[in-house]
């Protein structure tokens, strides 16, 4: 539902790219405000262009850099709640138009949990205890 939802949002705009990051920085708030699990069950990996969910990936590599079509009526994904849907409509509104160049600059961040994960060509899972700590480092108590 979560990706359904955004790409539902962006009226089947959105690109492999953004939704992954979207969806990154989406489930980082999540866990920053003290939700263990966050918002993904699947664990992201530290890929070249930022954290990228690989079930995800695959499902929607056919479109390359293009955009998203309708595709996420069988994803099994769980129902949205109230908190998730208002973290995802938030991400979605502050992050959608920016460039796909911006997000991966902003999932990069120096200290941030892609880049302690990151190691090239080894797809590490990045953590939600390093997600926690990055959402500190941006959002300071």
């Amino acid at each position: 539902m979560l990706t359904l939802h955004l790409c539902e949002k962006s009226d089947w705009s959105l690109t492999n790219l953004k939704l992954q990051k979207i969806l990154y920085i989406a489930h980082m708030v999540s866990i920053g405000r003290d939700n263990e699990n966050g918002l993904i069950d699947e664990s992201f990996e530290a890929w070249a262009y930022g954290p990228v969910i690989p079930e995800l990936y695959q499902k929607v590599k056919v479109f390359g850099s293009g955009p998203i079509k309708d595709i996420f009526r069988s994803f099994n994904e769980p129902p949205l709640g109230g908190l998730e849907e208002g973290i995802l409509n938030d991400a979605f509104s502050s992050l959608s138009k920016l460039p796909a160049g911006k997000l991966v600059d902003i999932t990069h961040r120096r200290g941030g949990a892609w880049c302690t994960a990151y190691v090239p060509n080894a797809n590490i899972r990045i953590t939600n205890e390093s997600i926690k700590e990055e959402f500190k480092m941006v959002v300071p108590a």
